[in-house]
């Protein structure tokens, strides 16, 4: 009598089994994956935010504040984090410290339009600093200290555009004084 094969001995295709040959294309065709008809089947479609006509996320969410585009962006610095620093040894003492003597002591992070001192902290260091801006305390803490502050002029952007612009409608109108005086 002739033994049957138990399951674990046949070699029965499974469907995980199934592969590719080997070096067969990969792809997508026809519709590449996006179904038929409709504008989602469309190049440059935009439906970003869309549920399905339900009330989209970003509207049902409450609007707070107001965003300012024209703030000014401070590195705002204590005195006393200043002292620190100086007492650690990170930062020297002498010559006039700035922006970037600041940032290389690790203290003033981003602040695109300068650094602001402020008056936290104790302080008594004779440091001379040049920043974009400082606190009536800490003006008078750094003076009290023997210091110096000096504040950095920053002009608008507006107003440099502005500027820019009139310079360059003076240059055509003298151009073309020139050409009409040949």
């Amino acid at each position: 009598m002739k033994r049957d094969k138990s399951e674990s001995e046949c070699k029965t295709m499974k469907l995980n089994d199934l592969r590719d040959n080997p070096g067969a294309r990969k792809g997508l065709g026809k519709t590449a994956g996006r179904g038929q008809k409709g504008q989602k089947s469309r190049s440059g479609v935009s439906v970003f935010g869309f549920e399905g006509g339900q009330m989209p996320l970003h509207m049902r969410l409450p609007k707070r504040g107001f965003n300012n585009p024209f703030a000014k962006d401070f590195a705002e610095v204590n005195l006393g984090a200043i002292q620190k620093v100086i007492d650690a040894g990170k930062l020297s003492a002498e010559g006039t410290i700035d922006h970037d003597a600041l940032k290389a002591a690790g203290l003033a992070r981003g602040g695109k339009d300068g650094v602001r001192l402020l008056g936290k902290g104790e302080f008594s260091a004779k440091l001379s600093f040049r920043v974009a801006g400082a606190s009536k305390g800490a003006r008078e803490a750094v003076e009290r200290a023997g210091g110096s502050v000096e504040l950095i002029e920053r002009k608008d952007p507006a107003e440099l555009a502005a500027a820019k612009k009139g310079k360059a409608r003076e240059a055509r109108l003298a151009e073309k004084a020139a050409k009409q005086g040949k």
